[in-house]
């Protein structure tokens, strides 16, 4: 049962707001530019860095921390979206990637 919606990558609004949720290896190895990166396992300590008012587009690898994040945030009343098939579709689709470590993007 789930109270929030879910979009594919190509679903995503131009401008929207992506919350990445994966790990920080995985954020260091490539993400989307402009994301947000909270891990999954920090979002309550870090809930005030999201805006309530905001629809937050929930990404991870593949689509499961996605839709824990989602379920979580909506149930906290934000507006979450979760992002199905997550940075493997992203890269599928060939949506540009960045990385923090110098080297071309992947997804881990």
């Amino acid at each position: 049962m789930s109270d929030f919606d879910t979009v594919t990558v190509s679903g995503i609004p131009d401008g929207a707001s992506i919350l990445d949720v994966r790990e920080d290896y995985e954020w260091v190895a490539g993400h989307a530019e402009g994301a947000l990166h909270i891990p999954l396992d920090q979002l309550p300590a870090r809930l005030d860095e999201l805006d309530p008012d905001e629809d937050l587009y929930v990404i991870c690898r593949t689509g499961g921390r996605s839709t824990r994040a989602a379920q979580w945030l909506v149930g906290q009343g934000y507006s979450a979206v979760n992002v199905a098939g997550g940075m493997d579709q992203w890269l599928e689709t060939g949506m540009p990637l960045v990385s923090d470590n110098g080297l071309k993007p992947v997804v881990l």
